[in-house]
């Protein structure tokens, strides 16, 4: 049995893939080195829960899809300009075409499928550096393909 190693690695092959994308992390956000410029755009994942019944094994996953906010100043009128709004409307797309493939995509016809709705939260100024994005949390079904003999 190796469900969890099989999620995990097609959730990180399908966000790496994205050209949004330029780094993939998983575990504790904490040990993320977010004061790095280089690593972003960042996506972590963090598993949440498995639940396993007869036939599935649920994961619960989230995922937080972040990149850096660039504020500049206006010469002209003073005003500060930022590129926030573009930082979540990119975010949110990298995270809406991982639960698509696993909707109706590759990634459902390979049995890695999203089960219900998921839930998406922008944020703005969460971490050390001025960053914005969303987490999504879903769920995750496969076949419990676990050997009892």
């Amino acid at each position: 049995m190796n469900g969890l190693y099989r999620v995990l690695e097609k959730i990180r092959e399908t966000l790496e893939s994205d050209i949004d994308v330029n780094k993939v992390t998983f575990g504790d956000i904490t040990q993320v080195d977010l004061e790095k410029q280089t690593i972003y755009p960042l996506s972590h994942v963090i598993l949440n829960a498995i639940t396993s019944n007869e036939q599935v094994l649920r994961f619960s996953v989230s995922v937080i899809a972040m990149d850096l906010v660039d504020v500049t100043k206006d010469e002209d009128d003073g005003f500060e300009r930022s590129n926030e709004q573009d930082v979540l409307n990119t975010q949110l797309a990298v995270v809406n075409k991982l639960v698509q493939k696993m909707r109706i995509g590759t990634l459902f016809v390979d049995k890695y499928q999203v089960e219900g709705d998921a839930t998406i939260e922008p944020f703005t100024d969460r971490f050390e550096n001025q960053v914005a994005g969303v987490v999504i949390t879903f769920e995750v079904i496969i076949e419990n393909d676990v050997d009892v003999c």
